[in-house]
């Protein structure tokens, strides 16, 4: 079990829970040392004094508010856990809303709240039984790491998991990032649908959903480990940026998707007569269209000058 993040106490109402917080998840990235390029010795970090001009240890190091004019107000840490907050010590619960109502972009790295000994073990399974009786997340308030925080009570099995939440005002206006406005076609939101049915998976389980980047980057280290030559990346199907023709992309990709799930033994999701008829239709006309555009054109050149 990982170490401890916290210790305080879930509180709702005039219950108080106490509990540790323990981190929910693991990087498995691969580190790299900075290393200098000619000789690979390894390159370090150290800490300098600018007022008295010399390296100094971790463990001399605290923190510092800089000021406009350039002073520091020290802050230490017991002062910041002496802060003035209720939730300084706690996890204070403020609402409980349906799960539907948070913005995923919101929610942040997840924890695992567990019971301190028998005497919380009653409460806290009141809790986790009445977020899952009830199909809500709580919504409370903590303080950690020098600032307070929303954060999201949600059931993971049998613990409760804490979600850290962003503050509205983190969350960067989406208008400049949306895209101008385009003539859409029925025929190829309707390719777009088909291929998201085709690509449909009850859960996130099987070789799609592994990590094959931090794998390939083991396979380089071994090769280099061992000298032997680098594994080749497959060539690109298609390159960033190359116009393609989106409807016939879309065929070709519901077909493709259509033959992995069968290939793996999925069971591929069949269309009603009438979906098929209509789809069939819009195929159809989409192939006529540059035809009919074509066969104009030439007519039109071909006509005598009035």
């Amino acid at each position: 079990m990982p170490a401890s993040i916290f210790n305080g106490a879930i509180s709702f109402g005039l219950v108080s829970v106490p509990i540790t917080v323990l981190s929910a998840t693991e990087d498995h990235s691969i580190r790299f040392r900075r290393i200098h390029t000619a000789d690979n010795g390894l390159v370090r970090n150290r800490y300098w004094c600018d007022a008295e001009d010399r390296e100094v240890t971790f463990g001399e190091i605290g923190r510092g508010y800089e000021l406009p004019d350039g002073r520091v107000i020290p802050v230490t840490d017991e002062e910041l856990r002496a802060l003035p907050l209720p939730t300084a010590r706690a996890i204070e619960l403020i609402a409980f809303i349906p799960v539907s109502a948070v913005d995923p972009l919101r929610i942040g790295p997840g924890y695992y709240l567990q019971p301190q000994g028998a005497v919380a073990a009653k409460p806290y399974l009141v809790l986790r039984h009445v977020l899952e009786r009830a199909s809500r997340v709580a919504v409370a308030r903590y303080a950690w790491h020098g600032r307070e925080r929303l954060g999201l009570l949600r059931v993971r099995g049998d613990v409760i998991a804490l979600h850290g939440l962003l503050w509205p005002d983190e969350i960067r206006d989406p208008a400049a990032a949306a895209p101008p406005p385009v003539q859409l076609d029925d025929s190829e939101i309707g390719e777009a649908v088909a291929l998201i049915e085709a690509m449909t998976r009850d859960d996130l389980t099987g070789p799609k959903f592994t990590d094959r980047y931090t794998e390939a980057l083991h396979a380089v280290i071994e090769a280099k480990q061992e000298d032997r030559q680098l594994p080749h990346a497959p060539e690109p199907t298609a390159r960033p940026g190359q116009l393609v023709d989106l409807m016939a992309a879309l065929q070709e990709s519901v077909d493709k998707a259509r033959a992995a799930r069968s290939e793996t033994g999925d069971a591929v999701p069949q269309e009603a007569p009438a979906a098929q008829a209509k789809k069939a239709a819009a195929r159809k006309t989409a192939t006529k269209a540059p035809a009919r555009a074509a066969s104009s054109r030439n007519s039109s050149r071909g006509a005598p000058a009035r």
